[in-house]
């Protein structure tokens, strides 16, 4: 807690004398001295009660209490083997918050993530620094006490819990899930139970996934690396986009993938966790962390291929399509779009007429053709004149 509430603190005398009063007050232990004569503080099971009472009103969650246990042959005391681990896990909330990367009250330790079969993974440490561009960032600590595999196997554990449905889902969401699973790739994130702990990262995918390592040499973490890429890949990898434009668009889709990158411990007290020391799986060299956590090959790089893909596909499809359009045989001119269609839609292709004339002759084929039927329906005019009347002498007057 000196290194987290004192970053820049080289001397934590105040600290010690603030710690010899509480234990005067029995709120506070000594429950170890490290090697390097380091001593180990926590909360009593009074000091716990009224934590508690201080701070969990303000919002502020405090962890469990650390009981006083004893090996009842040796006397040594009983869970002191993860204090290394504990300090380890401060010690990384400190560097980060010495950079900037979470208020010292952003930072929340052994938090449970409840699996659909019972199981309750917890991570080491979770920091929210959105004013840092890292709204929610899950941090695992490992001092190499865990097999590689056993890392995979979180991470797996992390895929699979962004991947769970709220309990009030709706009932055809969830019974669309429970019978193909794939299906939960469909439902957007918000609502998803994630989203209903943490806030939206800002980025494609789900909640990203940190793995410091502390205590352990080079050769070891590369290998673990190694290991969390290969046999961690499905749960890490991007895929393509499901596209008609393969070739223009060489985006990846990261939506369901969990954002994982790496550092050691030692690295971020050299540098600072602001500096280029964070390592994204699936990439080549460090980067700050915001950099290994953004996407540029990612969402806005496929919109615009798509949008470039889309445009050159219609401007190709158009001159296709004028390349086809067809041509007048008697005066030569291309056809209209309206003519066009009037050919070739079976509706109104039984009256176009001669389909290989445009819009303008058949046109006058009509008129001509009007002109026909009209003077043969019309009746016939005299040829010579009015005939002689021949009975007008019949009554003719007589003189």
């Amino acid at each position: 807690m000196w290194k987290l509430t004192r970053p820049d603190n080289q001397h934590d005398k105040l600290v010690r004398d603030t710690l010899l009063d509480l234990q005067d007050h029995r709120l506070v232990r000594i429950e170890l001295v490290r090697e390097d004569q380091r001593q180990v503080w926590v909360l009593t099971k009074r000091g716990h009660s009224e934590a508690k009472r201080l701070l969990e009103p303000k919002g502020i969650r405090i962890s469990a209490l650390r009981e006083e246990k004893y090996y009842p042959d040796t006397g040594r005391l009983l869970g002191a083997s993860y204090d290394s681990h504990a300090a380890a896990v401060t010690s990384t909330a400190a560097e980060l918050h010495r950079a900037g990367i979470g208020h010292r009250f952003g930072f929340a330790t052994e938090i449970p993530h409840r699996l659909g079969d019972g199981y309750v993974q917890r991570a080491d440490l979770v920091v929210r620094a959105p004013e840092a561009g890292v709204p929610v960032m899950l941090l695992e600590i490992d001092r190499r006490t865990e097999d590689a595999h056993d890392l995979v196997a979180k991470l797996r554990r992390y895929w699979e819990w962004g991947r769970l449905l709220p309990k009030d889902a709706a009932k055809r969401t969830v019974d669309l899930v429970r019978s193909r699973p794939a299906a939960i790739e469909d439902v957007g994130h918000e609502l998803r139970l994630w989203r209903r702990i943490y806030p939206p990262t800002g980025r494609e995918g789900l909640v990203p996934v940190a793995f410091v390592f502390a205590d352990t040499t080079e050769a070891k973490v590369a290998n673990t690396i190694t290991v969390l890429e290969e046999a961690g890949r499905r749960y890490w990898a991007p895929h393509r986009y499901d596209t008609l434009y393969e070739k223009a668009v060489t985006a990846w889709d990261y939506r369901q993938a969990v954002p994982v990158v790496v550092t050691t411990l030692e690295q971020l007290t050299e540098h600072g966790a602001d500096a280029a020391v964070w390592r994204r799986l699936g990439r080549t060299g460090e980067q700050t962390l915001t950099d290994a956590l953004d996407n540029p090959d990612g969402e806005d790089l496929y919109r615009r291929q798509y949008a470039r893909a889309e445009a050159e596909g219609e401007r190709r499809r158009a001159a296709e399509r004028e390349a086809r359009r067809p041509v007048c045989t008697r005066c030569r001119r291309k056809f209209t779009d309206e003519r066009w269609e009037e050919i070739t839609v079976h509706r109104t292709a039984v009256r176009a007429g001669d389909t290989s004339v445009c819009g303008p002759c058949r046109a006058d084929d009509v008129a001509r053709e009007e002109a026909a039927r009209f003077k043969a329906a019309a009746p016939p005019e005299p040829q010579d004149g009015p005939e002689p009347d021949r009975g007008r002498g019949w009554f003719r007057r007589r003189t």
